[in-house]
């Protein structure tokens, strides 16, 4: 197997990540909470993932903000 890698400089690095949902032929349902079988709230995944990280994975938008910290 062939490796390649790339190296960018530091203004050559993505700002944003595209996010596949928008171009989705159909919306996914969003994921549920086992405990009750509704959808999961932003509040109910803040004890286990960053505030960032629940705003990438609700999202919609289409590119996605990479944040600097």
């Amino acid at each position: 197997m062939e490796l390649t890698k790339i190296i960018l400089d530091e203004n050559e690095m993505p700002k944003s990540w595209y996010n596949i949902l928008p171009d989705l032929p159909t919306p996914l349902d969003p994921p549920l909470n086992p405990g009750t079988n509704e959808p999961i709230t932003f509040e109910e995944l803040e004890p286990i993932f960053s505030t960032e990280l629940i705003k990438q994975e609700m999202s919609n938008e289409r590119y996605i903000r990479i944040p600097e910290e």
